[in-house]
């Protein structure tokens, strides 16, 4: 396959699935990576992708969200390995059981993944407005789990609007475990929707301690409504994806960084 041809197709993938990475792309198309990297630049010059790390996603995307089945299969394997090293950060418990405190779990498929690994026999005080989330605690005993209201969004299952800024207004919870589509030390914390956005930024509020559950291939990515920046965050959990030069510039910012 020529050039021209490879490209055509990785811009066509690009604007099918919403973003590419550079190691599928050259398992793919049997080249090297740094093959695949000067494809990018060369799509990105053009102006018909926005390189990101670890990839690219189209141009003028800035606001694509793919729906919860699909985020949920991205990164699948570094989601439960972040979600496994996180239960460490549930207060009352070093051991991950959670056997005091408060916590808010963001919606989001990672913190849906830290929701399944939480032991039945944790006794925590939980608070969410993640469907999905809530539907995994529903059934563990130990656990005081408030689901917070709003306007249900149908892309990733989460309460938005009025009812749940007003909820979050009031609780001051010992953790928080957030989620983001994009995080960087230049472009902050974002997400394609200004709603999740407002929500996103009363759970930073309502919480003494921000832990961040986030896979590498979100790191450098930008999206159009920002909610926060690195240094709200107290702890980043990621995988072994995002550099040690990226995770010691992010420690250097007054962040801790664990990679799973």
């Amino acid at each position: 396959m020529y050039a021209p041809e490879r490209q055509q197709e990785i811009l066509r993938l690009a604007r099918e699935g919403g973003r590419v990475d550079v190691l599928s792309l050259a398992e793919e198309f049997q080249v090297t990576a740094e093959t695949v990297r000067r494809d990018l630049k060369a799509l990105d010059r053009a102006g018909l992708v926005r390189r990101v790390h670890g990839g690219a996603i189209p141009a003028g995307r800035l606001d694509f969200e793919p729906d919860l089945a699909e985020r949920d299969a991205v990164a699948a394997d570094e989601k439960q390995r972040i979600a496994r090293a996180a239960l460490a950060e549930l207060p009352g418990g070093e051991d991950g059981a959670g056997r005091s405190g408060s916590v808010i779990l963001d919606a989001g498929t990672t913190a849906a993944r830290l929701a399944a690994e939480i032991p039945l026999e944790a006794e925590l005080t939980v608070v969410t407005h993640g469907l999905p989330v809530a539907a995994r605690l529903a059934d563990h005993p130990g656990l005081t789990l408030h689901l917070v209201g709003g306007r249900i969004r149908h892309r990733t299952r989460a309460a938005v609007d009025d009812w749940a800024l007003r909820a979050y207004r009031e609780i001051n919870a010992d953790v928080l475990f957030l989620a983001t589509n994009g995080f960087s030390l230049d472009g902050g914390l974002t997400t394609p929707d200004l709603a999740e956005a407002a929500v996103k930024r009363a759970l930073i509020a309502a919480a003494r301690r921000v832990v961040l559950l986030a896979d590498s291939a979100k790191f450098g990515q930008q999206h159009f409504a920002r909610f926060g920046e690195l240094s709200d965050v107290d702890l980043l959990i990621t995988d072994t994806g995002l550099s040690p030069d990226d995770a010691l510039a992010i420690e250097r910012a007054g962040t801790e960084v664990v990679r799973a």
